[in-house]
């Protein structure tokens, strides 16, 4: 969008060690939602925050959480209110009263970038209901230096952009969601489906001309949340919409970055990729032995070379059909 004065989040280095542990060693992230003591829609959001940090499964089965980190948890003070006062969400209505001022203004700050969504859903019509920390808002209310911004006439220069139509919430949302799933793995090819998993597919294939590289981000993409919208209705055009990179400047950002992160992976190693001789149609043993007289006529005909003689029977046959007409 035009006067975006946001500038993209630093996106984190993953903290999370990406070596696999015993699976005996860790709980399913349902036995830890409830051993930390959270409702799930909790729980995802601690696991998107890097309050609970997860490690890969051993058997390929997704994330898990240690046993030693469900302990280390558990051992922070004020366990387990202090946990869900950190990963406590709330819509407009709930942060305009944390931040002291009203929805208008709060929808103001938060379509400026001031205040960044941490997650959406779409209500029972359609209309799209962002969440934010409560932790953060709190913070930003606080900080003196925010004080213009919640008191009196927005700065001219605000206002201008607020009237072009200015809304960053779903740019500061992909931003954040990407740290999240970045945070994830360490792989090069996942990392790089990540940042692909932004771009419309068009924008993927112009940076990414192999059709087995793209297939190999294909594998590695990250599956893009429903929020409960059917395929192929407005609703889920809607999502769409929201979790693609839209803004000229923002694709060009993801493009760059694509690129660079494309380097990073085939390095690490290649796409893979048929062997020749995979490429080549395989022919069944039972063709290959069967007779010529059960191939196609015209099969038959043009494996036989030039001047070798038809079969006993066809000469028989032609012979007849002089006699007949002579």
């Amino acid at each position: 969008m035009s006067g975006n004065t946001i500038t993209q989040p630093t996106v984190p280095q993953s903290t999370v060690p990406q070596s696999t542990v015993p699976r005996s060693a860790t709980s399913s992230l349902g036995r830890a939602a409830r051993e930390l003591e959270l409702r799930r829609g909790e729980f995802d959001l601690a696991l998107h925050l890097g309050r609970v940090r997860t490690v890969p499964d051993e058997g390929g089965g997704g994330r898990r959480v240690t046993r030693a980190e469900i302990e280390r948890v558990r051992s922070e003070d004020g366990f387990p209110e202090a946990l869900r006062e950190r990963v406590k969400a709330v819509g407009t209505t709930e942060g305009a009263v944390l931040m002291g001022v009203t929805t208008g203004r709060f929808t103001r700050c938060a379509r400026l970038g001031l205040v960044v969504p941490v997650k959406f859903y779409l209500n029972r019509y359609r209309a799209v209901v962002w969440l934010y920390l409560a932790e953060e808002l709190r913070q930003f209310g606080a900080d003196e230096q925010n004080a213009p911004l919640l008191k009196g006439r927005t700065p001219e220069g605000l206002r201008g952009q607020l009237e072009t139509g200015l809304d960053l919430r779903p740019r500061n949302w992909r931003g954040r969601h990407m740290g999240f799933l970045l945070r994830q793995t360490e792989d090069p090819w996942a990392r790089a489906a990540v940042v692909a998993s932004l771009l419309d597919p068009v924008q993927v294939a112009e940076i990414v001309r192999d059709p087995y590289e793209r297939a190999y981000l294909n594998r590695f993409r990250p599956e893009r949340a429903s929020h409960g919208a059917a395929p192929d209705t407005p609703a889920a055009q809607l999502v769409s919409r929201i979790v693609t990179a839209e803004d000229p400047d923002e694709i060009s950002w993801l493009r760059a970055d694509l690129g660079q992160a494309l380097v990073e992976a085939r390095a690490s190693r290649p796409a893979p990729r048929p062997t020749p001789e995979a490429s080549l149609t395989p022919v069944s043993p039972l063709a290959a032995a069967a007779p010529a007289a059960s191939r196609p006529r015209e099969a038959a005909l043009d494996d036989r070379a030039p001047g070798v003689q038809p079969p006993e029977r066809q000469r028989t046959l032609l012979g007849w059909l002089r006699r007949r007409n002579p």
